[in-house]
C-alpha cells in the first residue's frame, strides 16, 4: 500500500516491517556488497569532491586509484548516479575499523570514511542520504514527487530479526535521518499514520 504523507509517497511496509541494524553480526556489509555504489545526487557529489582532500588519507590505495581514473561517482546500468566502487563491489569510501557497540569491540567493521571524519569533527559533511536512510530508498518521480520504498536485502536478515526482538520498525530505526531529510513536522505526521495502521 502506498501512503501520501504530506506530498511524499511512502510504502506502508516502512511503517509496519521490523528493522534495526545489527552491526555486531553484519559488520556493515551493505558498504561492500552489491553490484553498484551508493546512490548520490549532484549536490552530494559536490560535497564529496569538496571534502575529498580530508578523506583521501583514509582511503585504500585501490580506492584512490579508482577515483583517479573515473572520479568519485559514475552512472550505473539503471542510469543512476552512484559512488565509485572497487573490484566491482566495495564503495571507494569504505574503510575498516574496530568499533565499540554496547561495551563490546566489533572487529574489522565496514565504515564510511566520511562519517568517521564527521564523527571526529574533521568535516561538516557526513555521507550520502541514501546511506543514512538505508534500507529506505528515495526515488524522485515525475512532477517533483518523491517516493520512499523499503529495500529488502538478504544481508539485512539480522537487522530484521533484531527489529522483531526489539519491536522497532523501519521508520523508527531511521527517525533521525528521516527528520534530517524531511523535517520534524513531516515525521510526526508519519508517526500519526503509523499509529492508525497499528489500530487496524
Amino acid at each position: 500500500m502506498i501512503l501520501d504523507i504530506d506530498g511524499i509517497l511512502v510504502s506502508s511496509d516502512i511503517l509496519t516491517e521490523p528493522f534495526a541494524c545489527d552491526l555486531e553480526k553484519c559488520k556493515g556489509r551493505c558498504c561492500i556488497e552489491g553490484d553498484a555504489g551508493a546512490p548520490v545526487t549532484l549536490d552530494e557529489i559536490g560535497e564529496i569532491e569538496n571534502n575529498l582532500d580530508s578523506v583521501w588519507p583514509e582511503l585504500s590505495a585501490a580506492a584512490q586509484a579508482v577515483i583517479d581514473k573515473q572520479g568519485v561517482a559514475y552512472t550505473d546500468k539503471e542510469g543512476e548516479l552512484v559512488t565509485s566502487i572497487v573490484n566491482g563491489k566495495d564503495c571507494v569510501f569504505t574503510c575498516y575499523d574496530d568499533i565499540e557497540i554496547n561495551g563490546e569491540t566489533v572487529k574489522n567493521c565496514c565504515l564510511c570514511a566520511y562519517e568517521r571524519l564527521y564523527r571526529r569533527g574533521k568535516t561538516t559533511w557526513c555521507k550520502p542520504a541514501s546511506c543514512a536512510l538505508y534500507p529506505i530508498r528515495v526515488k524522485e518521480l515525475s512532477h517533483g514527487i518523491t517516493a520512499l520504498n523499503y529495500h529488502r536485502w538478504d544481508i539485512c536478515r539480522d537487522a530484521v530479526e533484531r527489529g522483531k526482538q526489539e519491536n522497532i520498525k523501519v521508520y523508527q530505526f531511521l527517525k533521525q535521518p528521516l527528520i534530517a531529510r524531511f523535517g520534524e513536522e513531516w515525521y510526526k505526521e508519519l508517526e500519526d499514520v503509523a499509529r492508525e495502521i497499528d489500530k487496524l
